[in-house]
Formats: structure tokens, sequence, C-alpha cells
């Protein structure tokens, strides 16, 4: 199986929270912050290749598309309320499901491009900067009355 970088990334923020968790609380705690990750691990997972398929173009059918994205969340629902309802600890079960979060920050942080020197602009003075928005980063537009 292969893991996305950000998946990676999730996965040893939720594998040390899990760690700490069975350390600093109690086993329950750690047992329900671990299924908390398992559940937002697997939802992130098919809500990445959904919305890869979807970008690329290779979904052709639509409200199906949107049908199986409402049912992974009902399907979601179910089993919070099952986790909770068998005795899941409700703030290790949240905390758990909330690791993508910070993981979404840190993995786009290491995946940004490099910072890179931008060329140096014209001179105050050239006539150029009558046709460019410096404020849009584009063209000025011409207006009607120039036409």
């Amino acid at each position: 199986m292969r893991f996305d970088p950000m998946e990676r990334v999730n996965l040893g923020i939720s594998a040390g929270a899990v760690a700490a968790s069975l350390v600093l609380a109690s086993p329950l705690f750690a047992a329900s912050l671990a299924l908390g990750a398992a559940l937002e691990a697997l939802n992130f997972r098919a809500l990445r290749s959904a919305a890869g398929r979807l970008f690329a173009g290779d979904l052709g059918m639509g409200k199906a598309w949107l049908a199986v994205f409402g049912a992974r969340f009902a399907m979601l629902t179910v089993a919070i309320g099952y986790a909770l309802h068998a005795g899941a600890h409700p703030i290790g079960l949240t905390l758990g499901l909330s690791t993508m979060l910070p993981a979404a920050v840190a993995g786009a942080w290491l995946q940004r491009p490099p910072v890179g020197h931008p060329e140096p602009g014209p001179p105050p003075d050239d006539p150029s900067w009558d046709h460019w928005n410096p404020w849009l980063a584009r063209e000025v537009e011409p207006r009607e009355d120039e036409d």
C-alpha cells in the first residue's frame, strides 16, 4: 500500500499522540484516540482518492459520486456513534478524529515549494508601469472610454 506524503505525516502525528496518551492517560483514552485516528485516516484516504479522480476528470458519474460522498459521511457518523455507545472516551475519540488538521498544516509546510529569489522589477520611472497593476500583479485592462 502506497501512502501519500500527507498521510505519512498524519500517521506519524497519530502514532505519537497514541503513544503519548498511553503514557499520560488511561488505556481507554489511548484506544479511543487510536480508533478516532483510524477513522479519520480512512476518511481522508477516501476523500483524497475521490478528489483526485474528480479533478482528473475520471468521474463521469456526477450524482453517483455525490451519493458516495454523502454515504461515506453517514458511515463515519454511524461509526462514531457506535464507538461512543460501546464506551469510547469522547475526548480521546475527538482528538483522534482531529489529527488530520495539524498533519495538514505540517504536511503543507514540509511540501512547500522552494523559496526563490524574484527577478528585479523595472526601475520606478520605467513607462511599462503605466501598463501594469502591481497590486493585482497583472496588466491594466483598458477603460471603455480609451477603446
